[in-house]
């Protein structure tokens, strides 16, 4: 670029604070009659995204009740959902990003326990977002989305008002609270700060994965949750046009990546599987061929539709083991998978991994033990004032695990996910293993329920393929041929699928209580 085009870009950070956002005032300095975002509504320039998150700032900071202590966000992925969240970034206010499959009770436990004080949301949201405000009548409400003309107060009518604004500039810092997962209970707030660890994630993803400046990437992923908020906020410090839509459809993403000669996909694994369900004849009118890199975090991947999807599309996925607390641990590169397609990868730059016994010895190659992770990329501790185990400055990342021999990380699950049956120790994903390799099962999840005589007993849920005549007791046969006998499930369950959250993580949960 020209010397004057870094100028107004340090101009630009300047003006607006070193935020975590802060891409997307450079990213208008770079290239700013470039495309910026492709929504469902069409096409802004990087400028336009720039101004539009200006001028809702500056009408956030004239509420009537002042400048809001924190923000929160019920939206999908649309330009609504970006505007809030610099627009509420560059006035100092905290920004809690929510779940868009929240139920009631724990939106209204969240809520009242980040102390947001605003709630901006799409409009198929609001029975969730009244319930979870009653009793909070003070609680500004604004509508992110919303197909109608005569909503009260919405995003783009705040925006048509202060067209032209900058906001006034802030003392206060801004943080963006992220939600874990909250598979063991309601969701923690976990802080993270412009400081804390975005430019070692960056460096991170850049040393394995290829982004290049300024080419398009289609976003699927949720941006409300850390994957697909991380790979938002690349996309902007390397100006690179967004292209995403509010649902996840498998044919309009492949559509979306052809149509803009995307080089970058960001996904969670349950969308691979999504699109290679797909009839073939459906995914063959379209060649992908653009794509250099297709990427993934929040869930363990099938082997199977990798392996699938690369011999189709070509070696683009990379695989990413990260968390909220952590930030980016490791990835697993094309080559990574054609060698072994479960692997969570190699420890990303800077990121050391140890894998533990119960009194923190490190255990030898192959062996399973807790995950523990130490980088420059940890979070500012969760919102509650806690924050997670650490030992000789590793952070427990709530994992088991092992490295083999090449240094690459494998996932086994939890550390909660472990079940004790008559005394033995089984994981659950070497169970799932065997039974997705079966040829009639389509996927499989497998936990332990309490039981008197063994404190727990393994149960398992299968989805078929079409067609599939198999029965649970030939499922327990065949488990019973490839694994030992206290690891076979005691009861097979077949669904029609599997109850998954938003970023495609399996509610066990839900099966748990069903």
């Amino acid at each position: 670029m020209r010397p004057d085009r870094y100028l107004r870009m340090g101009a630009a950070v300047r003006r607006v604070g070193m935020t975590a956002t802060s891409g997307f005032a450079t990213a208008a300095q770079r290239c700013p009659d470039s495309p910026g975002l492709i929504d469902e509504r069409g096409t802004l320039t990087w400028k336009q995204i720039d101004d539009r998150c200006d001028a809702l700032a500056a009408a956030l900071q004239a509420q009537s009740g002042g400048v809001p202590k924190t923000i929160a966000v019920m939206c999908r992925n649309h330009r609504g959902f970006i505007e809030a969240l610099v627009g509420s970034n560059r006035i100092g206010s905290d920004v809690l990003l929510l779940n868009t499959s929240f139920a009631g009770p724990a939106l209204a436990e969240v809520v009242e326990r980040e102390g947001a004080d605003t709630v901006i949301y799409d409009e198929e949201f609001t029975a969730i977002v009244d319930r979870a405000l009653e009793g909070r009548p003070d609680t500004t409400r604004i509508l992110g989305w919303t197909d109608r003309t005569d909503a009260p107060l919405t995003v783009d009518k705040l925006i048509e008002r202060h067209a032209g604004q900058r906001p006034q500039p802030s003392e206060r810092k801004s943080d963006i609270i992220l939600l874990t997962s909250g598979t063991t209970g309601t969701p923690k707030g976990a802080k993270r700060s412009a400081g804390s660890g975005g430019t070692g994630d960056l460096k991170a993803v850049l040393d394995r994965t290829p982004w290049r400046a300024e080419e398009p990437i289609v976003i699927v992923a949720p941006m409300f949750h850390a994957w697909g908020f991380s790979q938002l906020l690349f996309a902007a410090l390397l100006a690179c046009p967004i292209v995403t839509r509010r649902r996840f459809d498998p044919e309009a993403t492949l559509e979306l990546i052809d149509r803009h000669s995307a080089t970058g996909l960001a996904v969670v694994p349950v969308m691979f599987d999504r699109i290679m369900d797909l009839p073939e004849d459906v995914r063959n009118r379209y060649s992908a061929r653009s794509l250099r890199f297709a990427t993934a975090s929040g869930s363990r991947m099938r082997p199977d539709v990798v392996i699938k999807f690369m011999d189709q599309f070509g070696d683009v996925i990379y695989n990413n083991y990260n968390a909220t607390e952590a930030g980016m641990i490791a990835t697993a590169t094309p080559a990574d998978l054609r060698a072994a397609p479960d692997t969570a990868g190699k420890p990303a730059d800077g990121t050391e991994i140890r894998i533990v016994d119960e009194d923190f010895n490190e255990v030898p190659t192959g062996e399973t033990g807790q995950i523990f992770v130490r980088s420059g990329t940890l979070f500012d501790g969760y919102t509650s004032g806690t924050t997670k185990d650490f030992h000789d400055g590793f952070m427990a990342s709530g994992d088991m695990g092992y490295l083999d021999a090449q240094g690459r990380l494998f996932v086994v699950g939890r550390d909660d996910e472990m079940i004790v049956s008559g005394g033995e120790n089984v994981y659950p994903i070497e169970v799932e293993k065997a039974l997705s390799a079966h040829e009639e099962v389509s996927e499989a999840t497998v936990l332990g329920v309490d039981d008197e005589q063994y404190g727990q007993r393994l149960v398992a849920f299968v989805v078929l393929e079409a067609g599939a005549s198999t029965t649970p007791d030939a499922l327990k046969q065949h488990v019973r041929d490839n694994l030992a006998n206290y690891k076979v499930p005691r009861e097979i369950t077949v669904l029609d699928e599997l109850p998954r959250g938003s970023t495609g993580k399996i509610l066990r949960n839900e099966l748990r209580n069903s």
